[in-house]
């Protein structure tokens, strides 16, 4: 599987930004996708994920109300960020497990395929 992140940029403080993931290569039936970021000099944290098909989708408490996950079909999944915020700062990376998985703690991981990673700067 490979996973292409795009979408990433410098924008203001409370702007928004759409991040997109197009996943490529082999496909399974069933899988959770998963939004991830790491800040300069911070671990990777989770944001956000997914499970496919029919699941629900999870928040980090951080980007509740402000982030929103979604997808156009079985390949490709979005991060609407709204309300940005600099906090926000990261390489936003996404990722995709084998297993569907239906809580928070479950979609922290682990994954099995990563993409590259897309940075977004928020400027307060």
């Amino acid at each position: 599987v490979q996973l292409q992140a795009s979408g990433g940029g410098l924008v203001q403080a409370g702007g928004s930004l759409r991040l997109s993931c197009a996943a490529s290569g082999r496909t399974f039936s069933s899988y959770t996708m998963g939004w991830f970021r790491q800040a300069p000099g911070k671990e990777r944290e989770f944001v956000a994920a997914n499970a496919w098909p029919g699941g629900r989708t999870n928040y980090a408490d951080s980007v509740k109300g402000r982030f929103t996950f979604s997808r156009d079909g079985a390949n490709t999944v979005y991060l609407q960020m709204n309300s940005l915020r600099p906090e926000d700062t990261a390489v936003y990376y996404c990722a995709q497990s084998r297993r569907w998985m239906t809580t928070t703690s479950q979609m922290g991981g682990p994954y099995d395929y990563w993409g590259q990673g897309t940075l977004v700067t928020v400027s307060s």
